[in-house]
Order: C-alpha cells, then sequence, then structure tokens
C-alpha cells in the first residue's frame, strides 16, 4: 500500500511565516527558513510554501527566500505564490523547488498548466485551488482565486478534472471554509476530486488532530494531509502525528 504523506504548509508574507482563519486575519508565527529547517529534522514529507501576497500585489516569487529554504531541507519543496508564466517556473526550479504550485494564474491562463508540464514534466507542475461551498455549482464548491477574495464561475470537480487534462501532477485541494479553522477537513469535496481524477490529490484546509488527518486520508481518499496551524502551534509534532496516524491504521513513513 502506498504511504500517505504529511506535509507542512509554511504561509509567507513580508517574508515572515503567518497563519489565519479563513484566509482572515493573519499573524506572524516565525521565520520561515528556520521553520522549514525544524520541520525537516521532524521527519516531514514535503514543504509547501506559499507567498499569499504574491498574486495580490502582481509580483513574482521571492527567489531569495526560496533558495533559503532549500539549502535548508533535501525533501520535495513545492513553491507557489507569483507563478505566471514559463520563466517564473524556471527561474522556481533553478532556485531550488521540486514543484511549483498555481493557482490564481492557471485559471486566468490554463494553458499556462500545458506549457509548464510539457517543458518541466507533470511531476513539477502542481494545480492549487480554494474552494468554498456554493450550493448554485454542480459539486455544491465555486473556486476563488487571489487568496479567496475573488469568486469565479468555475466548478471545484470540474476544474480539478479539466487541470488534470491540461498536464498537472497533482491537485492541492484547500477548503477556505475550514481553513484555519482546526475542527477538520471538508470531506465531501476532497472525495469528489478523489474520485474523479486519477493524480494525486493532497487535502488542505482545518485540520486540528491527527484523528482529522486520517479521515480525509481514508474517507476523503486524499493521498496526502497538509497542515499548518497544528504544528506551528507546538501542539503536535511532525513525529507524534506520523505516530498517531499509524496507530490510526494509516500507513505513513515513520
Amino acid at each position: 500500500m502506498l504511504k500517505k504523506r504529511v506535509i507542512v504548509c509554511l504561509d509567507v508574507k513580508d517574508g515572515r511565516t503567518t497563519k489565519g482563519v479563513r484566509f482572515l486575519d493573519n499573524v506572524d508565527v516565525g521565520d520561515p527558513v528556520e521553520m522549514a529547517a525544524e520541520y525537516y529534522r521532524q521527519g516531514v514529507d514535503e514543504l509547501v510554501f506559499y507567498d499569499i501576497m504574491a498574486s495580490a500585489r502582481d509580483r513574482g516569487p521571492t527567489l531569495d527566500l526560496i533558495r533559503r529554504v532549500a539549502e535548508k531541507v533535501f525533501i520535495p519543496f513545492c513553491v507557489g505564490g507569483g507563478i505566471s508564466t514559463v520563466a517564473d517556473i524556471r527561474s522556481t526550479i533553478l532556485a531550488g523547488a521540486e514543484k511549483i504550485s498555481i493557482n490564481s494564474p492557471a485559471v486566468r491562463n490554463p494553458l499556462l498548466i500545458e506549457e509548464g508540464a510539457g517543458i518541466f514534466g507533470a511531476q513539477c507542475i502542481v494545480l492549487g485551488m480554494d474552494a468554498k461551498r456554493d450550493p448554485a455549482m454542480p459539486s455544491g464548491y465555486r473556486v476563488f482565486i487571489n487568496g479567496g477574495r475573488v469568486a469565479t464561475d468555475l466548478d471545484a470537480v470540474a476544474w480539478a478534472a479539466e487541470a488534470e487534462r491540461l498536464g498537472a501532477g497533482e491537485i492541492v485541494l484547500n477548503s477556505i471554509d475550514a481553513d484555519g479553522t482546526r475542527d477538520g477537513y471538508e470531506i465531501p469535496i476532497t472525495r469528489m476530486i478523489s474520485e474523479r481524477v486519477s493524480i494525486p490529490v493532497v487535502a488542505s484546509g482545518g485540520a486540528g488532530t491527527p484523528a482529522h488527518m486520517a479521515r480525509v486520508l481514508t474517507e476523503g481518499k486524499a493521498d496526502a494531509a497538509l497542515i499548518a496551524s497544528m504544528v506551528h502551534s507546538g501542539d503536535y509534532t511532525v513525529k507524534s502525528i506520523k505516530e498517531e496516524l499509524a496507530k490510526l491504521g494509516v500507513p505513513v513513513r515513520l
């Protein structure tokens, strides 16, 4: 059986790691380089680094910070935020990222997925998706862009399927409703997308306990669970989470 991955997310604003609730009221929680090194020591499977203001401010990726993080970790490292061209993808990978995550730019220009996958390989191209409950949509979930500030006409499940068709190698699905609440992941949409696509789906938003993670990895059929508040708060370490997941019957790398 394939092992399930535990991924820590660093949301970065103005060079500092921040954390909010439902994309609002972000507070400073530390230095992203130091935090990346610590989570690597704790045994995290992958790291995701999101510059949460890059798209809103219409600027490119923060390459110097990416390089500094990449020097500290020797695991898959995914970077998102401000990547809107093939040149941005190239510079981010050259700075040390193994994968790049595109969210708002992919909605505005879906061919960026196809171009990126064609040049760098599907394994490098991750679709980031921010979804929110909306009964007007066929799946019941609408895609948002610009850090959850702008609604689109895209249905979450349909957009996931289209991104796979275009060449995305993975999808990180973030629930705006659950983000930062620590009340559990949004299981219905995670399962719908996991059943619709054949590429890995990473569940994001809402983790509060290892039991929440176990549920999204089993009932939600996610391939990986992304966490932030659980470890940023100091309530858990990556090691303690993995040990608990193993006790709950979830196959993880210990």
